[in-house]
């Protein structure tokens, strides 16, 4: 029984290491770009608010392990075609361009699981144009600028 508990014991303190890694890993190669909140001047946004691209990885790859593996290609290799935000995005920030050299597979395959498990918080709504994301109440930002 002593055996089992310490075997527990390890196995969360491992998950809970590998998310603060992700964590970490996270902040350090794409919190620059993808912000974790909404800031107070939307234009100061290089690229979409990293709650609203998890929404959107989440509504089209509901599977956490299709999510992890789109997001790990995306990433290295991602395109117009393979997107799956709203056009107004690409329209205003562009495709994201290749982060292959900048970071491994393996560590995208730790960021993407930890955004899975964290992104978007509970509660979140997406205040985007289309797909219903704005409620069709006019509630969208305007200008595909919504989040």
């Amino acid at each position: 029984m002593m055996i089992l508990k310490k075997l527990l014991y390890v196995a969360g303190m491992s998950t809970l290491l590998l998310a603060n890694e992700a964590s970490t890993l996270f902040n350090a190669k794409c919190a620059m770009c993808h912000v974790t909140s909404r800031p107070s001047d939307m234009s100061t946004l290089v690229a979409p608010p990293i709650m609203g691209v998890m929404n959107h990885v989440k509504m089209t790859y509901p599977n956490k392990e299709d999510a992890v593996k789109f997001i790990v290609d995306y990433v290295q290799e991602p395109s117009k075609s393979k997107a799956v935000c709203m056009p107004q995005k690409i329209q205003r920030f562009g495709v994201m361009p290749s982060q292959k050299g900048n970071v491994t597979p393996e560590e995208l395959e730790a960021i993407a699981s930890w955004l899975y498990d964290n992104y978007p918080p509970k509660g979140f709504r997406g205040r985007g144009m289309g797909k219903g994301m704005g409620g069709g109440m006019g509630r969208g930002m305007g200008q595909g600028r919504g989040l």
